[in-house]
């Protein structure tokens, strides 16, 4: 069974590679055309040389995360805080 364990690694290598590039939008990919980078992941892809250079040459840079909010509570929330006071403009008692 370890035998197997390379050319299954390969293969996975190869399909992510190429679904990878089959789901970049064609306005992000680096170096050359989507559809070249296709034919070079198909066809040296069994030698790893196509999926490598895909990885390390044409997929587009790391996109950065916009910032989360953070969670905050209620008693450091001064929105939350502001909403707790009484209205001025309301009836008087």
């Amino acid at each position: 069974m370890l035998r197997y364990l390379p050319i299954l690694l390969v293969l996975a290598l190869w399909i992510y590679a190429f679904i990878d590039c089959l789901n970049t939008p064609e306005n992000e990919v680096r170096g050359l055309p989507k559809l070249a980078w296709v034919f070079v992941i198909l066809l040296f892809g069994e030698v790893l040389v196509g999926p490598v250079a895909w990885l390390v040459a044409g997929r587009p840079k790391a996109r950065t995360r916009p910032e989360r909010q953070r969670w905050v509570a209620p008693d450091d929330n001064p929105e939350f805080l502001r909403s707790l006071r009484p209205d001025e403009d309301g009836p008087k008692g």
